[in-house]
């Protein structure tokens, strides 16, 4: 019985250490050793939830409920995956990697019921979703690029908005700043343009680095 249990937390961790790899190469904000812990973490609980009460369910007026436990780790995950999500002036990142946090507590869980099949067909099934779907995505729609630059020249605020419209990208935010320095003003700007590809966004990085008197601060 012992090494069942150590087969389960043992495949556990590596279903979740697989899921972990992917996103640590993608460099997010949960990678590796988070995935592994958390799906390890998640299959402990599951036999802990199944056999760690056998020795008072034989006692007279004592309920027990498997499923109480393990349950748990759906809603406790939550504040995992929350750590993940960053929100800066309307501009949400981390969601798929608490989703993927969320789906491999889910595969943990499976593994630690025993249901090995089912831990495996989730973990491809969520490694097709990350991969396969985002490179799709990514070919038949917009991806979300946050800017933010600063200059002390405000013709360059017009010639950077006037760029991204004649090459028909979409300006989905805009916010400017202006702050005295010295004798001129700097100016600081946040925006998020839709692109089509990473190669437009390298195009975009690329003409407003060539322009004067403008510093990128952040590009993501």
């Amino acid at each position: 019985m012992w090494l069942e249990f150590l087969l389960r937390l043992t495949v556990a961790g590596i279903l979740g250490g697989i899921i972990g790899l992917d996103r640590e190469l993608r460099a997010k904000e949960a990678g590796f050793r988070t995935h592994f812990l958390v799906s390890l973490g998640s299959a402990l609980i599951m036999i802990v939830s199944q056999y760690g009460f056998f020795g008072v369910t034989g006692h007279a007026n004592v309920s027990f409920d498997p499923s109480r436990v393990a349950a748990q780790v759906v809603s406790g995950i939550g504040f995992i995956g929350a750590g993940t999500i960053i929100i800066q002036k309307q501009f949400v990142r981390g969601l798929t990697t608490a989703a993927g946090l969320w789906a491999t507590s889910g595969i943990g869980l499976a593994t630690g019921a025993g249901l090995y099949t089912l831990g495996v067909g989730a973990t491809v099934l969520t490694l097709i979703g990350l991969e396969a779907l985002s490179f799709f995505s990514k070919s038949v729609g917009f991806h979300t690029v946050l800017l933010i630059y600063s200059t002390n020249d405000k013709s360059n605020l017009a010639a950077i908005t006037n760029y991204l419209h004649e090459h028909d990208y979409l300006i989905s935010t805009y916010e400017t700043k202006r702050e005295p320095f010295g004798d001129v003003d700097a100016y600081q700007v946040t925006m998020q343009i839709k692109s089509k590809s990473i190669q437009e966004e390298r195009e975009i990085f690329q003409y407003i680095q060539n322009l004067p008197h403008v510093t990128i601060e952040r590009m993501e």
